[in-house]
């Protein structure tokens, strides 16, 4: 069998352990779903007022995606390298040709595939639920932004599975790290209401890149054009496309160092 065929093996045995999981695909899918009711619906955006959703609607796209995007490849592929540490099983894959990074891009072509599904939920939840309509446009950068940024969280997610001593570990770090970032990358929290001082600190999270692009290719201020459609020119384009080269360094950085952190054996 081929790498392809090894590949797309485990692609199918990890997609259904997956849906085996119903409490994973809940979380999955409808956590996103409450945060939009809660936050869209509930307390919805004041531009003219004060507080935390002073921005449109349209804003706050890149907070809802990147809410599936950082947990679910942190914690399903943390919990899955620590599960399979637990049952020794990478000492039995280890007697297969499936190596360790064959075996993380399995992981990661499902996690695109889960977080893929979710985030097409999200955005038809958002137009629906927030009338985001009006401050979005669609954008062809959507699917690899989204694609690059699974990747990358999927490498930090074997990292955690390698380091953390047991399953409950790699929950407890994986959410110690994903809520830090999930409101100081320029995802809920405008910048200007963060201190002046940690300005250039929101460059060092990988999600500040994935936020700032998804933004800049989807988000249309009241009064202006859309940053990038299909149509536009090379400069009009260069914002997020800059953002989506940044993140796929970083992609392929994440993913090289979890491949290497999965252990060859237990």
């Amino acid at each position: 069998m081929g790498a392809l065929g090894r590949v797309g093996s485990e692609v199918t045995a990890a997609a259904k352990a997956f849906l085996r999981r119903r409490t994973a695909v809940f979380f999955t899918f409808f956590f996103p779903a409450i945060i939009i009711l809660i936050f869209g619906a509930l307390v919805q955006t004041q531009p003219t007022g004060g507080g935390l959703f002073t921005e449109p609607a349209g804003y706050y796209v890149p907070g809802y995606l990147a809410v599936v995007v950082l947990f679910t490849p942190l914690s399903r592929v943390g919990s899955e390298v620590a599960r399979h540490r637990e049952g020794n099983r990478f000492e039995k894959l280890a007697t297969t040709p499936l190596s360790r990074a064959e075996w993380l891009l399995a992981q990661t072509i499902v996690n695109v595939g889960i977080i893929g599904a979710a985030a097409v939920l999200i955005l038809v939840l958002v137009v629906l639920v927030t009338g985001a309509a009006g401050s979005l446009t669609p954008s062809p950068l959507l699917l690899p932004f989204i694609a690059l940024a699974v990747a990358l969280f999927c490498g930090l997610g074997a990292i955690l599975g390698r380091i953390a001593d047991s399953q409950d570990g790699v929950v407890a770090a994986s959410n110690g790290i994903a809520l830090p970032l999930l409101f100081l990358s320029e995802t809920f929290v405008p910048p200007d209401l963060l201190p002046a001082w940690f300005a250039p600190y929101r460059y060092l999270s990988p999600l500040t890149y994935f936020a700032r692009g998804i933004r800049e290719a989807t988000y249309r201020p009241p009064g202006q054009l859309a940053s990038f459609t299909p149509n536009a020119n090379v400069f009009e384009a260069s914002g997020p496309l800059l953002e989506l080269g940044v993140l796929s360094a970083l992609a392929v950085v994440f993913f090289v160092a979890g491949a290497y952190a999965i252990p060859n054996t237990d």
